[in-house]
């Protein structure tokens, strides 16, 4: 598989190009390379390529995991369904005239295959956990509110003990046409069934449970496994686990979106993790061992002496477990040095006779410079 561009550069734009700008690109770019404008060898790919670019350009979370990622991490952590799920190509493509063409062009909406169209609503739930959580990886409880097959009468809708009949005027399909003649051609639009609704069957004796719709509403408790290494924003696709679909159709998706709460101690950056370690200046000066909190467990570590303000002890593997990869990231230790705010008479007598021989050994190395 060829390496993909940036996606600013696909769509001839800034870093910090606004959204408005985006969508203008885009637009100018689908012009171009549409396939019911465009039939030459090279638009159509060039045409799923702009489309990838703005889906992910266009969303301000995508964007920003994207710009923080680069291609490698951002791929890793987004699925093709997750990079179109949510774009507004149905406005910009109504302008243009071209219908539903990018739904057809990429199969099912956009999210790498057909599904039908008698399907539940996906399900999104935030879901927010620790630091700890994500580089040990957990599994979670969530209770979601959602619509689910009628107990009572198994979906149907109808009384138990009594059937729902097939729709005398759509034969059960749902749809009616309407044939229409104009003085050139002979136009048939097809709506949905006046008599059944859409249901393409009639409920004589409806569910006292459901009122007919084979649906109800109800509250489900649902295991969620989080894998190590997860980050901020990442998306967890449970199949089946959305609304139900009336008259017998497979339910929606649910999406847990997880949230990484920020901790105390450590800041993220991707697969590392930094950490601020404050010292006094005799441990600075002289030298030390000093114990450190890690997502492991605590650590020892040795402070050299003559340790500046500052600086930075790298401790390899560490950090968070690579995401769906293999290793770790790594613990950056970033040293300071505590300042007494208050001192004793004996404390400032002897940090003023320090601070003698202190200025007598700078003096002394001054002496050597010559400009």
């Amino acid at each position: 598989m060829a390496e993909k561009r940036d996606y600013y550069e696909v769509l001839g734009v800034q870093r910090n190009t606004s959204k408005d700008q985006i969508k203008d690109a885009y637009r100018k770019l689908a012009m171009q390379y549409h396939p019911d404008r465009n039939k030459s060898l090279g638009a159509e790919e060039k045409f799923k390529e702009i489309s990838e670019a703005y889906a992910v350009l266009s969303d301000d979370q995508k964007r920003q995991q994207y710009d923080t990622l680069g291609h490698s991490g951002f791929d890793q952590r987004y699925t093709s369904e997750d990079i179109f799920r949510g774009a507004d190509f149905d406005s910009i493509f109504r302008d243009m005239g071209f219908g539903d063409l990018f739904r057809t062009f990429f199969g099912g909406g956009g999210f790498g295959g057909e599904r039908r169209s008698n399907i539940g609503q996906d399900l999104a739930y935030d879901l927010e956990i620790t630091l700890e959580d994500a580089a040990k990886g957990t599994e979670k409880e969530i209770e979601i509110p959602r619509t689910e097959r009628c107990d009572v009468c198994g979906g149907s809708g109808a009384s138990p003990g009594t059937t729902a009949k097939v729709c005398p005027r759509c034969g059960g399909s749902g749809q009616v046409q309407n044939m229409r003649k104009s003085s050139f051609a002979m136009y048939v639009q097809v709506t949905v069934c006046p008599t059944c609704r859409g249901k393409g069957k009639l409920i004589e004796m409806p569910c006292s449970n459901c009122h007919g719709s084979g649906l109800v509403r109800k509250r489900r408790k649902i295991s969620v496994r989080i894998p190590m290494g997860i980050d901020e924003g990442y998306q967890l696709r449970l199949r089946g686990e959305g609304e139900m679909a009336p008259n017998g159709g497979e339910a929606g998706d649910l999406y847990v979106v997880v949230h990484v709460k920020p901790h105390l101690q450590f800041m993220r950056e991707g697969d590392d993790i930094w950490y601020v370690a404050i010292i006094t200046y005799p441990q600075a000066a002289l030298g030390a061992e000093i114990t450190l909190p890690t997502l492991d467990g605590p650590t020892t570590v040795k402070i050299h002496p003559g340790t500046q303000a500052g600086e930075v002890i790298t401790l390899r593997g560490k950090g968070m477990p690579r995401f769906r990869a293999y290793g770790k990231g790594d613990l950056f230790v970033r040293i300071g040095i505590s300042v007494p705010e208050k001192l004793t008479p004996q404390q400032r007598a002897l940090i003023e006779q320090l601070a003698t021989e202190f200025n007598t050994d700078v003096q002394a190395k001054n002496r050597k410079f010559h400009f």
